[in-house]
């Protein structure tokens, strides 16, 4: 269910963008809830989502995503980082704790990730998704 600080203005925001089908994305899953465990335990109100872009691909459309992982970072409404990594969890961790150093820095000008920002929060609004990956 959605939480009180699903709403929160300013939460950071960490979502995977993967598919089912993906042999990355499946080992890539348990290094996602690492680094979700770890940074939550100093920053409980960070959301991490995993979202899988066949299944949601209305959330995604009209971007593509071509590689994996591909991960959107935003604070709020506005999107920090959206590409995609390595899948390595050090990679991830040194995005979300720069991104809790200095919320307000690395705004996307792109409208199109800033739309995708607000749709995927309209999905999670009304989605049921557990926080826990592991």
């Amino acid at each position: 269910m959605p939480t009180s600080s699903d709403l929160t203005p300013d939460a950071l925001w960490v979502v995977c963008l993967c598919a089912q089908w993906c042999n990355v994305c499946e080992q890539y899953r348990r290094n996602f809830a690492q680094v979700q465990a770890s940074v939550q335990a100093d920053h409980p109100t960070v959301r991490f989502l995993w979202l899988d872009i066949e299944d949601e691909a209305e959330v995604l459309d009209p971007l593509d995503v071509e590689n994996f992982p591909t991960v959107l970072l935003a604070v709020g409404d506005t999107p920090r980082f959206f590409g995609t990594i390595t899948p390595q969890p050090q990679t991830l961790e040194r995005l979300v704790r720069n991104a809790l150093q200095d919320p307000a820095s690395g705004a996307l000008a792109d409208p199109g990730v800033k739309e995708l920002v607000g749709r995927v929060r309209a999905w999670r609004s009304r989605t049921a998704q557990p926080e826990r990956l592991a």
